[in-house]
């Protein structure tokens, strides 16, 4: 096992500690309600971006400065209070609420108790406030006084929920005691406007049982300051508004002069910082018409938001790097944030994020420091164990050439012995790429991972060969017996691993297999490598040819003169002296050609050239001239039929002048009697091309591939086979190959042949060929 595994796995471990920590955190602040104020923040930038319009139907009744200074101290006497209410019915309101505690009698009016409880009775819509007093588990209502109470059309609790940052920011619909709680004032309004709610309970008695709080509710504040149309107390009393100013409408009567009555600070932003108690429950009775509360998310679901933030968070240090984990983090805050802010608006909701962008807050930079403390132990591991390969300096050495801090200098040492590495690397694989023989390096899928430059011959123009697959690659390479592919299938089986593979390609290359498999970072890879046995198998050939030369063609002229002396000594009637000598003669003479055409292909495949300047008009005369003797011997006329007045080459004039006798011999030795070789010069497509056409029988097709294979004669239709090795169309071949030139042949197999021979009319490099 690598040391990969147990890196990943300390890594893994690094994380799940800070997920654990981070989850913790998150959890313990969203529970506890740790940073109240980063939460009062975000819900009250969430509640104005959801604030409604202020209802027109909802009016106030102000006990204003001005009331108070033209009627005078409070308290009044309550029957003005009687007055009001009877002009504010007077105009058929749908419900009026007043904000006034009324559970003490008037000692000095008591007459006015009675007034007033006549007005409540006659508006026959007006609801009574109900308050809280006294501490913890002695508390008791506030209640009005009976008379009040069983005048008024609802009772309803004015109890608002205060934050711990002292902002008024909620209601509960329901308060007071357990078995029978009061619904909000503002509640109450709708109840004695005729709507039917099951919380409504008239004027009906106090329950008993301890104090309870039932369904919280956020309040929504209108825009607006003033939100509300506000009427002042005294302009009501006499008659200085519209007629039609509480006409199908809530009115609610409180105070709201300097000092008097209860004030609440509200969330900033809303429009005043401060309001009266009696504005409070405009506030609220408006948010209860537009049916706009906002209910908390609760703990649970608070604490799953809170958590599923932080987990995304983590998510995104473990798969992204330092610069995408810092984005992770920043977008997921920002979505968080956002989030919280438009849930009001989108769900009705609202919970506290602050445990959420506590935890991604903190996961960054914990992250970073457990990263760069995992980061600098690698680093040491790592040039610890370059040192013992000896492939760095020490670390201890590095560190007090520099000057950085421990991390810093970790890395500038391990940058050193990168930097060798590399080198290393470098010098390796340019080593690798320079290798005389091709070879290639691939995958377990097959895929070529590395190629030397030796191998580019079997690669295609159009695709280079890294990543292509190596089957794919080497398809040409066939077996040279069978003609199957020498790598059918991948991966390669158990025989080329033991035994090597010989095959040849399309160019008729032969090539030597050689593989052989590694494993590296638990990885199998494999190495090909591809042998050009060319050179060496032609080598062969020209040997096992030579030896059939000596062993039977050189031989059998020998053996025949033995056998001619042995026959003139043993047989009773023995040749003529001049009938003997004649055959010895031409035995001799057979096999003195013989060798001299086998010495001039020996000398023409390994002698340097003798390149001088020539024409090849003059010499193919010379040529012509040279074969006139035996074409006259054949009956035959061998004639130039076209050829310009000159055409300069540069080459070796013996073995030019060598190939083009060798091609009219051939012609005049398998030429029909008495018929005509017509030689041509012509210059085709920027070479110089000699022709010899003869009006044999032919050459079939099958058999022009192999005529210029040495040893390989060519067939004759008649008895007798004439004379020849199978050498001069070799050497033909070979004195083109030299002159980087080519031969070819033309026939239908039926009417003649043609010999072509192709030089280059500019000087050539060795390097450049015909194709035949």
């Amino acid at each position: 096992m690598t040391r990969a595994l147990p890196r990943r796995l300390a890594y893994l471990r690094e994380w799940l500690l800070l997920a654990a920590v981070l989850l913790g955190l998150t959890a313990l602040v969203s529970s506890r309600a740790s940073l109240p104020r980063l939460d009062y923040l975000v819900q009250d930038l969430g509640t104005r971006l959801l604030a409604p319009p202020a209802r027109t139907d909802i009016v106030l009744v102000a006990i204003d400065d001005r009331s108070i200074a033209a009627i005078g101290r409070w308290p009044w006497r309550r029957a003005l209070h009687a007055e009001l209410i009877g002009r504010i019915s007077a105009q058929r309101p749908r419900a009026i609420g007043l904000d006034v505690l009324l559970g003490e009698e008037d000692p000095e009016y008591p007459q006015d108790d009675l007034l007033l409880a006549r007005a409540i009775a006659r508006s026959a819509h007006l609801v009574l406030p109900v308050a809280r007093r006294g501490p913890g588990g002695l508390t008791v209502p506030d209640l009005p006084l009976p008379i009040f109470a069983a005048a008024a059309a609802e009772l309803g609790h004015v109890q608002v929920q205060i934050g711990s940052d002292g902002v008024a920011r909620g209601i509960y619909e329901l308060e007071g005691p357990a078995d029978a709680a009061w619904p909000h004032l503002s509640r109450a309004l709708r109840c004695a406007a005729g709507e039917a709610d099951p919380a409504c309970r008239g004027h009906a008695e106090a329950g008993k049982g301890p104090w309870t709080r039932l369904q919280p509710r956020q309040l929504v504040f209108a825009r607006g300051d003033p939100a509300f149309a506000s009427h002042s107390y005294i302009d009501v009393l006499t008659g200085r508004i519209p007629a039609d100013a509480f006409a199908g409408k809530y009115v609610l009567i409180g105070a709201t002069a300097t000092g008097l009555g209860d004030h609440y600070a509200i969330p900033a932003g809303i429009g005043a910082s401060r309001i009266a108690g009696v504005q409070l429950l405009a506030h609220a009775l408006n948010t209860e018409l537009s049916g706009q509360g906002i209910a908390s998310a609760g703990t649970g679901a608070t604490l799953a938001l809170n958590l599923a933030a932080v987990a995304a968070a983590l998510m995104g240090l473990w798969l992204f790097g330092p610069l995408g984990s810092l984005l992770a983090c920043i977008g997921l805050a920002l979505l968080t944030l956002t989030l919280a802010l438009l849930a009001p608006a989108l769900w009705g909701l609202q919970w506290s994020p602050s445990g959420a962008l506590v935890g991604i807050a903190a996961a960054y930079p914990l992250w970073s420091w457990r990263r760069l403390s995992f980061a600098a132990r690698f680093l040491q591991r790592e040039l610890a164990a370059l040192h013992r390969e000896g492939l760095a300096g020490p670390a201890e050495d590095t560190a007090r050439r520099l000057g950085a801090d421990r991390l810093g200098q970790r890395i500038h040492a391990v940058e050193a012995a990168t930097r060798q590495l590399r080198s290393l690397h470098h010098y390796i694989a340019d080593s690798l790429k320079h290798l005389p023989s091709p070879t290639f390096v691939c995958d377990a899928a097959g895929r070529i991972t590395l190629a030397t430059q030796a191998a580019d011959v079997f690669a295609d123009a159009a695709r280079p060969l890294l990543r292509e697959t190596l089957p794919q690659v080497l398809a040409g390479l066939v077996h040279p017996a069978s003609g199957a592919p020498l790598l059918a299938s991948w991966p390669p089986g158990t025989e080329h691993l033991h035994k090597p593979q010989e095959g040849r390609d399309a160019q008729g290359r032969r090539w030597l297999m050689l593989t052989s498999t590694f494993a590296q970072a638990e990885q199998q890879h494999w190495l090909i490598t591809l042998v050009d046995l060319t050179e060496m198998r032609q080598a062969q050939e020209q040997r096992d040819q030579a030896l059939r030369f000596i062993s039977h063609d050189l031989r059998s002229p020998a053996s025949a003169i033995l056998t001619l002396l042995e026959m003139q000594h043993s047989l009773p009637q023995p040749l003529a002296e001049a009938q003997l000598r004649a055959r010895i003669a031409r035995h001799a003479r057979s096999l003195l050609t013989m060798a001299q055409d086998f010495t001039e292909l020996a000398s023409a495949q390994t002698q340097s050239l003798r390149r001088e300047a020539l024409d090849l008009v003059a010499l193919l005369h010379e040529a012509v001239q040279q074969s006139w003797a035996q074409a006259q011997a054949r009956g035959v006329q061998v004639r130039i039929v076209r050829a310009p007045a000159q055409a300069p080459f540069e080459g070796d004039r013996q073995m030019l002048t060598r190939a083009i006798a060798n091609l009219l011999n051939n012609a005049i030795k398998f030429t029909n009697a008495r018929t005509d070789i017509e030689c041509s010069l012509t210059a085709v497509q920027g070479c110089w091309q000699i022709g010899v056409r003869d009006h044999g029988p032919g050459i079939a097709p099958e058999q022009q591939q192999r005529i210029f294979n040495v040893f390989e004669r060519l067939p004759s239709p008649g008895p007798s086979q004439p004379e020849g090795f199978g050498l001069g169309l070799a050497f033909v071949q070979e004195a083109m190959r030299r002159h980087a030139g080519a031969a070819r042949v033309r026939s239908d197999g039926e009417s003649g042949s043609e010999f072509l021979l192709l030089l280059p009319a500019a000087p050539a490099s060795g390097a450049e060929r015909f194709s035949g």
